[in-house]
């Protein structure tokens, strides 16, 4: 039995990679505003009670970490500094500090248990690429996201211990809907050698593959989903 905890998984991206993820001899836990166990990422105290919440829901045991939430608001560089500030730390906190406790706390899970593990972090095609002007601060924190992947995946291989991360592009959700309305999605879309964004589909099933049957010497590996649109 795989026990799975997956963080943003009530709609888009995460529920199609709940779906993958679900099959026999598999426990998957999720986490969201609409199914699966609630927690608020932007409260601090948030990631660490979701941790504690899955293991006793899993009877003391989580195997893969897949972390998926995240948001993704316009945070415009002429707003007051404060508030723009704010909208900096609000993204960080939900983006990168919140996986990456609960990474911390799968490592340490792990570690104690003298186990192997696996984490599978959904960063973006940002992380290398960057973004539009108003989201300095989305791309940061899914750059943030592939540098802690790829420390733990060498900090910790040798101990079973392995990580990847995934890197999308425009998705068909309802996030990168509006996103495309309000950029013309007609000139993004001509930026997109394949001719269209990725479905929800193609990115779990990336997701899945990782989470189960990527051999181990693929630790670190970060795997873009983005129809040519960056390549590295």
């Amino acid at each position: 039995m795989t026990t799975i905890l997956l963080t943003g998984s009530s709609r888009g991206i995460g529920a199609a990679i709940a779906t993958a993820l679900t099959q026999d001899g598999v426990t998957l836990i999720g986490h969201g505003t609409r199914t699966g166990i609630p927690a608020d990422f932007a409260d601090p105290a948030a990631p660490a009670l979701l941790w504690e919440a899955a293991l006793a829901q899993a009877g003391g045991t989580i195997d893969v970490l897949v972390n998926n939430a995240g948001v993704f608001e316009a945070n415009p560089v002429d707003r007051a500094h404060a508030d723009w500030v704010e909208g900096w730390e609000h993204t960080m906190r939900v983006n990168l500090t919140a996986s990456a406790e609960l990474c911390r706390l799968a490592v340490n899970h792990w570690r104690e248990r003298g186990s192997a593990g696996r984490i599978v972090n959904v960063a973006s095609r940002a992380a290398y690429r960057g973004d539009s002007p108003q989201h300095w601060h989305y791309a940061a924190s899914k750059a943030g996201m592939v540098a802690v992947t790829k420390t733990i995946a060498r900090g910790y291989a040798a101990e079973g211990i392995l990580a990847f991360a995934i890197c999308p592009g425009f998705t068909m959700t309802g996030m990168a809907d509006e996103y495309l309305s309000s950029r013309g999605g007609d000139a993004l879309l001509a930026d997109i050698p394949l001719g269209r964004v990725a479905s929800p589909e193609e990115v779990a099933e990336v997701a899945r593959f990782l989470a189960f049957d990527a051999p181990p010497s693929m630790t670190g590996a970060v795997l873009d989903v983005n129809g040519a649109s960056y390549v590295r």
